[in-house]
């Protein structure tokens, strides 16, 4: 397990490229975080990512962006949850988890998760499972494109939200500490 320590009034942004369990510790008053992920897993690749994101302070905000993509036999299992301690009033927190299948073998699980010890709080969470959507394909292939190209620029523009805040923290960041980055999976 891989853990963060978010302190008092710090902010960090962190990007997940790689399956694994990680632990994001809100532990000071005012302390932020930005959990992105853009994930692509082709052939028999397996991704599981299981992400907690722990409130123990007052005042405390998260929000959690990870979008996924399986291709081919690939599966994708993620799993987010947001706990508030019962001292952590004030906490806002969101959680979104979106998993484009875009074959019909390919297989997803999104289990996000609330633990909420408190009141005083804003929490949410989200979760969606679709495939390819044929009218589009259709759509871009009556234009000329191939049906592989087709299916690559709906996947492109399924992840291109979060690439674009991905490459957004590196342009806002003031030094190499305010972003986090695992080994890199999306190409």
């Amino acid at each position: 397990m891989t853990t963060f320590n978010v302190k008092r009034n710090q902010h960090q942004r962190i990007i997940l490229k790689k399956s694994g369990h990680y632990l994001i510790n809100l532990i000071g008053a005012g302390a932020s975080v930005e959990i992105l992920a853009a994930l692509s897993a082709k052939s028999d690749q397996t991704y599981d990512l299981t992400i907690t994101t722990h409130h123990q302070a007052p005042h405390t905000t998260s929000t959690t962006l990870i979008k996924a993509v399986a291709q081919d036999n690939a599966t994708v299992n993620l799993t987010g949850t947001i706990k508030v301690a019962k001292k952590a009033k004030n906490t806002t927190a969101f959680l979104t988890e979106n998993i484009l299948l875009a074959s019909p073998t390919a297989k997803a699980n999104a289990i996000p998760n609330l633990e909420i010890r408190t009141d005083e709080v804003k929490c949410s969470h989200a979760a969606t499972i679709g495939k390819v959507d044929e009218d589009q394909l259709f759509y871009l292939m009556s234009r000329g494109l191939s049906k592989k190209k087709s299916a690559q620029l709906i996947i492109d523009g399924f992840l291109q939200p979060v690439i674009e805040r991905i490459k957004n923290s590196f342009a806002t960041a003031q030094d190499k500490s305010e972003s986090i980055i695992t080994e890199r999976h999306y190409a």
